[in-house]
């Protein structure tokens, strides 16, 4: 489960955040995590001051969840996880619950993450009912012999280990489903009804010196015929 990796570096940075605590005088190693959040191309005059202070506050939430860990020491895996979770749980964000359907009226969500230090890696792609996608994508890295699953056999796995479904209503929002719909009706594409997709992930380094990367989404609205994206795609 080796290879290169880029998910971080492949995602519209749409929203970011950053919180580093510097070395000390006795040069111990510091930690740093960024995080961004994929709330897609916003412009600023469509954004009232009250969904601006809502994106921010869930960024906020994302960004001390990750950093908590490293502060105590945590590994940077463990902060990954810990930041991206929060975005997977708010219907802010294109992944988890609030991700974009696909033509078919279903959400199916990627995700994917590496340990720098060993270079091993997980992904998953097109599941659905998952939770959290990125808890599913570390698993495939740490209890299966794969790099990636996707779609029933993923959601077998995740079966066999016991992880979170929701069920698809807790998904789906108002604002993804008339996206959707006008999509359909106004016979636009993806780019035309999203402007441009978003991705939420983090990088984090922690005290250690290791570093560690991930990403998860719910891909482009009105995707067909298991479409896969980018960001479970390592390297």
């Amino acid at each position: 489960m080796r290879g290169f990796f880029a998910p971080i570096a492949a995602a519209s940075v749409a929203l970011l955040a950053l919180f580093a605590a510097p070395a000390t005088a006795q040069d111990t190693p510091g930690w740093s995590i960024a995080i961004h959040g994929g709330a897609g191309t916003i412009a600023r005059e469509n954004m009232t001051p009250e969904q601006d202070a809502a994106y921010r506050a869930a960024l906020q939430r994302a960004l001390d969840a990750g950093a908590a860990v490293l502060r105590d020491g945590g590994s940077a895996m463990d902060a990954i996880q810990a930041a991206i979770e929060p975005m997977e749980d708010d219907a802010l964000f294109n992944a988890g619950r609030g991700a974009v359907l696909t033509w078919d009226g279903d959400i199916e969500l990627d995700a994917s993450i590496m340990d720098g230090r060993t270079r091993d890696a997980g992904a998953v792609a097109g599941v659905t009912g998952i939770r959290h996608p990125i808890d599913l994508a570390r698993k495939v890295m740490t209890d299966s012999p794969h790099v990636m699953l996707a779609g029933t056999g993923a959601e077998a796995f995740a079966a066999s280990h016991q992880l979170e479904t929701m069920p698809p209503e807790w998904f789906e929002t108002t604002r993804r489903r008339e996206a959707l719909e006008r999509m359909k009706a106004e016979q636009l594409s993806a780019l035309d009804v999203d402007i441009k997709f978003g991705t939420v992930g983090a990088v984090a380094l922690d005290a250690d010196g290791n570093m560690a990367a991930g990403t998860s989404t719910g891909g482009m609205t009105g995707k067909r015929w298991g479409r896969i994206g980018d960001a479970p795609i390592i390297g």
